[in-house]
């Protein structure tokens, strides 16, 4: 009995763990944007908020962050339904490296993939370049860059996958033998999609439609690159009104708007989802799949493996390409370390990919730490506490990452927590949006190990560091691994909250990114272009090792 409760006792004080570091770190930062936008001079004034409602760029802001993300939303449903269906029906070569190739664009950071669409589709893009060469034009002829259109584009390309993983997933464990009962009853293929296998699809689209909404609707690295200063989302409104305008209760109230929003979405989607969830008799996903053996089949097959090639492949291939110069292929990866203004205060931009690097490291221990104790609590705990915790340690990812910088910016700018000036702060702010990743791909793991091992230990005399480090670390060490390149890849290529709080002697790579692209010249854009190449080819690299040590299909991420 002593020994159960001194172990409920530690188990509790390591509660305290997690608690602390979101009440410090997330909701303390979140509370000074609340207090900012209720009482802008220290007493409760609610007039800016209720006036915020009046102002015309508020109202603008508002308007395109809504309909672009709607847009958005149903072009990458449009494109990743079908890619859904072949992947979820059928079998072919290549099938499980073309569903990763999918995966990647997903795990670019923003900057990545405007630079991507910037040297595919810019005025100085490899689109426009070689039609310009083709047929002796002087203008480029695809204009593009600064419209809606781009910012659909990359959007779609970023959240594809999504579709792909979320409603193709759903899709391949329905039993077909419902649709074939249809047929036999006389329904033709219209027919029975629409009327048996879309009803039983609509929770699946329902998920992945949501996910990619709030995705495009907290846009703010593809809005900043590709949409220039024509297009602003409530994120870009914020960064605008806090760092160009100093702002600051304005930015605020934007920030609550926009978090009060984001929760109203939930709120509906959690009630639609309710309502359309049907119990049914799901299948493994390898009886259902048959290979293609008609020519309808092979085409289709065809068509979409080529067409998602081409759509994801083509910006990623052309950032690398137009990352070497002519006649000097490496030497806008050469200039990233040049100071040619030999200035004492001139960082060079290879100093970025340095810093970026040690704050990942930083990030890793960071997050690995706290979410592994964690995941440890959730998996072994019972009662209020980890009722509460559970759903507290993804409240993270659904929050802005600029509103969380802007929070930051309030909050630990001044005692008792004066971080500012600190580039601890960088690395604290990747943590936070690492740790759930860590969190959720390891507690799958820890709630599948057979709770008698770790008795059997004990009364072994084995001590419970003993237990931890003799019986579960070898079982969860490649879930281990894959967080690693989750909070490391996650830090590598973090930027809303970063572009906010990074001091200007510490960019980090993405920050780097965006201001090379701001600024004229070829140089600066070749630089860009370059850094962006080392940045994917990072995060490509952290994204073939979670691949190659994930356990099975455990994880949910």
């Amino acid at each position: 009995m002593n020994i159960l409760r001194q172990r409920n006792a530690r188990d509790n004080a390591l509660y305290l763990l997690p608690l602390a570091f979101l009440a410090v770190f997330f909701f303390y930062p979140l509370a000074a944007v609340v207090w900012r936008s209720f009482a802008p001079e220290g007493r409760l004034n609610l007039a800016p908020l209720a006036a915020l409602w009046r102002e015309a760029y508020f109202g603008r802001a508002l308007w395109f962050t809504t309909w672009q993300a709607v847009l958005s939303t149903a072009l990458t449903l449009l494109l990743g339904m079908p890619a859904a269906f072949v992947f979820a029906r059928y079998r072919f070569p290549g099938k499980s490296l073309l569903r990763a190739l999918t995966t990647i664009p997903f795990v670019m950071p923003a900057m990545v993939v405007a630079a991507a669409f910037t040297a595919l589709l810019g005025p100085r893009g490899t689109l426009n370049t070689q039609l310009m060469a083709w047929f002796d034009l002087s203008r480029p002829p695809i204009q593009l860059q600064q419209t809606i259109w781009l910012i659909l584009l990359a959007h779609a390309f970023y959240n594809t996958t999504v579709v792909v993983r979320v409603v193709g997933g759903f899709w391949a464990n329905l039993d077909p033998r419902l649709s074939e009962a249809a047929r036999v009853l006389g329904g033709n293929r219209v027919r029975v999609f629409r009327e048996v296998t879309l009803p039983l699809l609509l929770p699946a689209i329902a998920a992945a439609g949501l996910l990619v909404f709030l995705f495009c609707f907290t846009s703010f690295g593809v809005i900043l690159i590709l949409g220039g200063p024509r297009f602003a989302t409530l994120e870009v409104e914020i960064y605008r009104q806090a760092i160009t305008l100093f702002q600051l209760p304005e930015a605020a109230a934007i920030s609550l708007a926009q978090i009060a929003l984001t929760f109203v979405v939930m709120a509906i989607y959690t009630r639609v989802q309710a309502r359309a969830s049907l119990p049914l008799n799901l299948r493994p996903a390898e009886s259902t799949a048959v290979p293609p053996t008609t020519p309808g089949q092979i085409a289709a097959v065809a068509l979409t493996a080529f067409g998602l090639l081409v759509f994801l492949a083509a910006p990623l291939t052309a950032l690398a390409v137009r990352s070497l110069a002519p006649g000097a292929p490496l030497r806008f990866y050469q200039e990233l370390f040049v100071n040619r203004t030999s200035s004492i205060f001139y960082v060079p931009p290879g100093a970025a990919i340095r810093n970026s690097l040690v704050f990942a490291v930083f990030t890793t221990v960071l997050a690995l730490t706290i979410g592994t104790v964690t995941a440890t609590l959730l998996a072994r705990g019972r009662g209020r506490l980890v009722r509460i915790l559970d759903p507290v340690v993804l409240l993270p990812l659904g929050t802005s990452a600029v509103t969380l910088g802007f929070g930051y910016v309030l909050a630990l700018g001044r005692p008792p927590l004066d971080l500012r000036a600190s580039p601890v702060l960088v690395p604290i702010a990747h943590t936070l949006v690492a740790f759930p990743f860590v969190v959720r791909t390891l507690l799958p793991v820890l709630r599948g190990l057979n709770p008698d091992w770790r008795e059997a230990a004990a009364v072994l005399g084995a001590s419970p560091w003993q237990v931890w480090r003799e019986v579960e670390l070898p079982i969860v060490a490649r879930a281990l691994l894959v967080s690693a390149v989750f909070a490391f890849t996650v830090s590598m290529g973090e930027f809303g909250a970063t572009l906010l709080i990074a001091r200007p002697e510490f960019p980090t790579m993405p920050v780097v990114i965006f201001r090379l692209l701001s600024q004229p010249g070829a140089l600066n854009y070749g630089q860009a272009i370059a850094m962006s190449t080392l940045l994917m080819a990072i995060c490509t690299l952290g994204f073939v090792l979670i691949e190659r040590f994930r356990v099975g299909e455990v994880g949910e991420f």
